[in-house]
């Protein structure tokens, strides 16, 4: 049960963060063009699957909108004008995540989407999978937030951008990786629930 249940978690939210990623490697001040145009390309594949159940997810819509104003700028601006979109790409694409994350807090946490993919339609009012949720939306928030913030200071610092663009966002990923792989079955087991809830 928590071994298959985990690794359908983490897939799906792989798969979701994957066009963000992806613009977070490729990205940098003379390739962020080519890497929003991959990240729309992904997102849009990414999708499509959902697209034709007519069911749209909120990080998918925000990937396809995001990465095509980005893809759009690109080709309606000049350089000049565009300076300020190279320096800050990393942070703002960090930081727009975060915001969606963290709104998604108030309406529908946005791992709910991924975990009924998983999870029988008769848990998915329950407060234990409604909780779990909420704490798994809060800490990939917590994480896009912090990622968006390292990359700000590492645009105004010399010698640490490669700690605060790659060591320390990495390790962030992979502690949000394994917490969301754990801590589903680990709060439910703590209510004494037998069955998994996602």
């Amino acid at each position: 049960m928590a071994g298959t249940g985990s690794a359908k978690r983490t897939g799906n939210l792989f798969f979701a963060f994957a066009p963000w990623i992806i613009f977070d490697v490729v990205a940098s001040p003379s390739t962020w063009e080519y890497a929003a145009l991959a990240a729309l390309l992904a997102s849009i594949v990414l999708s499509l699957g959902d697209m034709r159940r007519g069911s749209f997810k909120i990080l998918e819509v925000t990937g396809i909108v995001f990465f095509a104003v980005l893809s759009l700028l690109a080709l309606a601006l000049d350089r000049h004008d565009l300076m300020w979109l190279e320096t800050y790409a990393q942070t703002l694409a960090n930081g727009v995540i975060a915001l969606v994350s963290l709104v998604s807090l108030a309406f529908v946490p946005f791992t709910t989407q991924y975990a009924r993919e998983s999870t029988p339609r008769e848990y998915w009012d329950s407060p234990t999978f409604r909780h779990i949720n909420f704490v798994l939306t809060a800490v990939w928030s917590a994480v896009f937030a912090a990622t968006a913030v390292l990359g700000l200071i590492a645009v105004h610092t010399t010698g640490m951008s490669d700690w605060l663009n790659w060591i320390v966002p990495v390790a962030l990923l992979v502690l949000a990786v394994r917490f969301t792989e754990r801590y589903p079955d680990q709060y439910t087991a703590k209510q004494g629930i037998k069955h998994a809830v996602v």
